[in-house]
């Protein structure tokens, strides 16, 4: 367990959090993080809307990695593309292709209020995934 953790930032505070749980748990058990961050698209009237830009996106990966490694966890990282409201596979998807035995991420992300009424991605990757899910608060 702890070999391979997949760590799911947005950016936001919340999940600003699993970062040094992540970093912690790998540096503990000599594991790996990979960090990864969903840009969603969205398709409307045959256009593709970018709701986030390439360069945010790789930001956001990038001060993960950082904090990562400064506390001395092996790190990578991967941003992610998929159809708006479609995080939660597509997170559960990469940490399958990646192998990873854990997922950390934090509580509540960006969506406060569509998380209130659609359910969060935190308790969707709960229930679609068969790794051990890690929430930090």
């Amino acid at each position: 367990m702890f070999n391979t953790i997949a760590l799911a930032v947005d950016g936001s505070e919340h999940s600003h959090k699993g970062v040094a749980v992540a970093a912690e748990l790998a540096r503990l058990s000599k594991g790996k993080v990979i960090v990864f961050h969903v840009r969603e698209h969205d398709l409307t009237r045959g256009q593709m809307w970018e709701l986030e830009s390439a360069e945010d996106a790789q930001a956001v990966v990038k001060k993960a990695l950082d904090e990562v490694r400064k506390a001395g966890a092996d790190a990578e990282g991967d941003v992610i593309r998929t159809a708006h409201g479609t995080v939660a596979q597509a997170l559960v998807d990469s940490a399958k292709d990646h192998k990873a035995d854990t997922i950390v991420m934090g509580s509540r992300g960006l969506s406060d209020i569509a998380g209130m009424v659609l359910g969060s991605v935190t308790h969707k990757v709960i229930h679609l995934t068969n790794a051990t899910v890690v929430v930090a608060r």
